[in-house]
């Protein structure tokens, strides 16, 4: 057995559990009503920290699988951590621009951000199906 599939299985469940952990963190944030700039600052810095943190993992599990001669794997993570750093690249900026627009009181922001996040939610749990669907099809 190649020594590269231990680091495709950590990589592997750490990008689970971080998918996971965020999912579950992110839902009850949906609570919050948004319309102060300290509820505004957390959510986006929750966000930046998951899609810092789903990018490291995914390009790990990327380049453990690529090592483990698994390339369709190699493939489909490294397409993970791209959605992420896509995903922060839009959202986060966006996120801060309504923030601002929330210190101003404008209720059409506090509506846009909330959409924001629980659509980051649901591309959250997308990519958690999709992984953890992919695994079940990994054979070692």
């Amino acid at each position: 057995m190649h020594s590269a599939i231990y680091g495709a299985l950590f990589f592997t469940v750490a990008l689970l559990v971080t998918t996971a952990y965020f999912l579950m963190g992110g839902l009850p944030l949906l609570v919050l009503k948004h319309d102060t700039p300290l509820d505004a600052r957390f959510v986006r810095g929750f966000f930046n920290v998951y899609y810092k943190a789903a990018m490291v993992t995914a390009l790990g599990a990327a380049i453990s699988y690529a090592l483990w001669g698994r390339f369709g794997f190699a493939v489909g993570a490294a397409g993970l951590a791209g959605i992420a750093l896509l995903l922060r690249q839009r959202l986060i900026p966006a996120m801060q621009f309504l923030d601002l627009q929330i210190q101003a009181n404008d209720d059409d922001a506090i509506r846009r951000f909330r959409r924001i996040h629980g659509s980051a939610l649901l591309v959250n749990l997308v990519q958690l199906i999709v992984v953890v669907w992919s695994t079940t099809q990994l054979s070692l």
